[in-house]
């Protein structure tokens, strides 16, 4: 078994980008219940699948996922739980090398590996292994309820961890489950329908599972080589072996799993909503009559499910704390008293420091407004293009910076249509994360 990695990481997150606290949508009334039991919580993730279903030559569970590897996103949903304690990952000898990667690159702590077998069962077998006490080799000390997920369901939620932990102390064994899509049939030897179930009586079996430490090790202790090579649910072994009938728990839409190419597409976009939900505007004036301040306005008006807070350039570590404390990963820059770009490196670099761009890519706009009475054209677009090249640069720590330039025309009705088209493209821009406008000076 790997010990795990010693190093500093940045502030972790939820899948909305919230500081590691308990989700608000977790019961109060069980998160005092865990509070007063404090059972000791471990989890392990399988991921020593090749990804046959997926139809690529790596598999899923290092696909990408905005540039990042999907294994990673179901790693700090799970660490960012405080009560759990340990996560054990069983990966393939061949791929033990870049899950040590992934796990230094973004910094993820409380993970151990261990060796995958060559089915399912046999690498949670492997993990649970490894949180025994009765192994001589072993580093970690055994839990009182251990979790076991999917590597490649990067969607899991406090509420739903702390349920099945909750029921598995109880009854000994939980799982979550979800409501059929699809009728199950049964087809009969010559290819006919034979019967089929009634959908409302059944449900699909998901990940997270919870069991009793002792419950789950002891049943695969016991498990055939015929589980070990074929079987694939869980509850099902501490049913057969361990006499224990697991408590269902009904899960969120959220937890399904990505199987096929399809699905990488779904989790991306998942991601860039959730991570999209919040616009952080930097603007270098107090004066509520400035055309920045309308800017704000309609962004409001044309984003009314996207949080906008406004904020003053930030000279401060204490300026720093608040915006990095919001865990926002757009920032929209307004430059209204200054015809070039300082703010923006200033920003840039406290983003830099904070580490925020390890985890999600940070879209950074800068917009200037153009008044022909003001500054020439030529002027304002010279001191625009100095963008570009700084935008390569800082693309390579995972911040996309593009600028936007808006036409301020004296006429109302003109203004507020420049406006709105402002706030469509930086509402694009902030969606999408394309990292190929990365440097880009759109003009609104």
């Amino acid at each position: 078994m790997e010990p795990r990695p010693a190093a500093p990481r940045p502030r972790l997150c939820d899948s909305l980008g919230a500081d590691q606290t308990p989700s608000a949508s977790t019961p109060n009334a069980a998160r005092a219940e865990l509070g007063r039991r404090a059972p000791a919580v471990a989890a392990v993730l399988p991921a020593g699948g090749s990804g046959e279903r997926m139809g690529i030559p790596t598999p899923k569970q290092f696909c990408p996922v905005l540039e990042r590897p999907l294994i990673s996103y179901t790693l700090q949903a799970l660490e960012r739980v405080c009560w759990i304690k340990d996560i054990v990952v069983a990966v393939t000898g061949e791929n033990m090398d870049a899950m040590k990667g992934i796990i230094q690159k973004y910094q993820h702590q409380r993970i151990s590996l261990v060796e995958a077998g060559v089915t399912r069962h046999r690498s949670i077998f492997n993990g649970l292994k490894a949180l025994a006490e009765d192994q001589p080799d072993s580093k970690l000390s055994k839990p009182e309820v251990v979790i076991i997920h999917d590597a490649v369901r990067p969607f899991v939620e406090e509420d739903v961890l702390l349920k099945v932990v909750t029921a598995a102390k109880e009854c000994g064994a939980a799982g979550a489950i979800r409501p059929l899509v699809s009728t199950v049939i049964s087809p009969s030897a010559d290819g006919c329908l034979d019967h089929s179930l009634e959908r409302a009586r059944h449900r699909a079996s998901e990940m997270p599972q919870a069991f009793l430490f002792d419950v789950i090790y002891e049943a695969y202790q016991q498990c055939s080589d015929y589980d070990l090579e074929f079987g694939t649910e869980c509850l099902h072994l501490a049913l057969k072996y361990g006499h224990i009938k697991a408590k269902l728990v009904e899960g969120s839409p959220d937890l399904w799993k990505v199987t096929y190419k399809r699905d990488l597409y779904a989790a991306e976009s998942i991601i860039k909503e959730r991570i999209s939900q919040h616009i952080c505007l930097v603007m270098d004036t107090k004066d509520e009559n400035h055309v920045g301040h309308r800017l704000e306005e309609v962004l409001k008006d044309e984003l009314n499910h996207v949080k906008v807070t406004s904020r003053l350039p930030c000279h401060t570590g204490r300026d720093l704390d608040q915006i990095m404390s919001e865990q926002c990963y757009s920032y929209v820059c307004v430059n209204v008293m200054t015809s070039d770009f300082e703010e923006i490196r200033k920003l840039v670099n406290m983003l830099e420091e904070s580490n925020l761009s390890i985890l999600y890519p940070v879209v950074v706009i800068s917009v200037y407004f153009l008044d022909y009475k003001s500054v020439p054209f030529d002027q304002k677009m010279e001191n625009l293009m100095q963008i570009r090249e700084y935008a390569k640069e800082v693309k390579k720590r995972n911040i996309l910076l593009c600028g936007l330039l808006i036409y301020y025309p004296q006429d109302e009705q003109k203004l507020q249509e420049s406006l709105r088209q402002g706030a469509t493209i930086i509402a694009t821009l902030i969606k999408e994360r394309n990292s190929g406008l990365v440097g880009q000076i759109l003009v609104a």
